[in-house]
């Protein structure tokens, strides 16, 4: 397992470059320039092009690349262009509130969506499962910020059961901590909960057809240690895939509900450099992301191992 452990990690570091390469070109291609948005809208072109120069804009784009590759290496992500900042110490400060919003999501989601999967694979064809695969069409069809504007509007301007927006850091208590974030962690798990369940579903739906499954029925265990403990076992390795690749998925993709949240996570940062166009910390949060992409995956291959004994890495 650690060979395939240290392959796997090497295969990732062209991954990595590559889309480091092509973020670098995507962002210089693109129209907008920093300089002209540092230096106003009356600044004259002698004025943008010193600004260029000094933030070393106007050098071939070959030279700007291996310097900022250089960097990275040596661990240095550079400077904002805006808030002349460390990039790491920006993303540091707002990692914290992203990874909290998709923990919560991530728990909220298997918490909801593996309990109606398994039911609606065992209630097949029946009222059960036909009102789940109806929640899962609404969950899909449904765009995050529309179900958090709902649940703003029935939850804490009707009700007031829940705060309207901002955030609470774990640190000042998990009951301020819990009592914030859930109605964003809620809009945010609606999309996965319907991915995870309609998988669940599905998966247990085949294993429930194996023979194994009808012999433990017939030594007359109970209805919920089969489904529990033998079915969704065997049915794990495609839900661990989806459940995987939907935690990736929620740190990279937060920015609509933090919006609307108000929440000062990395999402409002991304949105607030892509405006600036500030070049380093927009590069340096995407291949961040890239790489938590990258080791999520990982962890999804090497947890397969442990949910079924017969898989074997060398």
């Amino acid at each position: 397992m650690i060979r395939f452990f240290l392959r796997r990690l090497l295969i990732a570091i062209p991954v990595l470059f590559f889309v480091a390469l092509f973020i670098f070109l995507l962002l210089r291609l693109t129209p907008g320039d920093p300089a002209t948005i540092i230096a106003g809208e009356i600044a004259s072109p002698e004025q943008i092009e010193a600004i260029r120069a000094r933030l070393g804009l106007n050098a071939p784009l070959g030279h700007q690349f291996a310097t900022w590759m250089g960097q990275l290496f040596m661990g240095d992500f550079g400077h904002s262009l805006i808030s002349k900042k460390p990039v790491l110490q920006l993303i540091g400060q707002r990692v914290g509130p992203t990874l909290s919003l998709a923990i919560v999501s991530m728990c909220l989601t298997l918490l909801i969506a593996l309990p109606l999967g398994v039911l609606a694979a065992w209630k097949h064809g029946g009222l059960l499962d036909r009102t789940v695969m109806a929640m899962s069409v609404l969950g899909f069809s449904i765009p995050i910020f529309v179900t958090g504007y709902v649940l703003i509007g029935i939850f804490a301007v009707n009700f007031g059961i829940f705060p309207v927006q901002g955030y609470q850091p774990i640190s000042n208590g998990i009951g301020p901590f819990l009592y914030r974030i859930f109605l964003p962690a809620l809009a945010l798990s609606s999309i996965f909960i319907a991915l995870v369940a309609r998988m669940t579903r599905a998966s247990m739906l085949e294993v429930l057809r194996e023979d194994y499954v009808r012999t433990a029925r017939a030594k007359g265990l109970q209805e919920r240690t089969v489904l529990f403990k033998h079915a969704l076992r065997n049915a794990a390795i495609p839900i661990l895939t989806v459940v995987g690749t939907s935690f990736a998925a929620m740190i990279a993709g937060v920015v609509v509900t933090e919006t609307v949240f108000n929440i000062p996570g990395l999402g409002r940062l991304v949105v607030d450099a892509v405006l600036a166009r500030d070049y380093p910390l927009i590069q340096s949060i995407i291949l961040l992301t890239a790489a938590c992409y990258v080791i999520i995956n990982l962890l999804v291959d090497l947890s397969y191992a442990l949910t079924d004994p017969r898989i074997r890495y060398q």
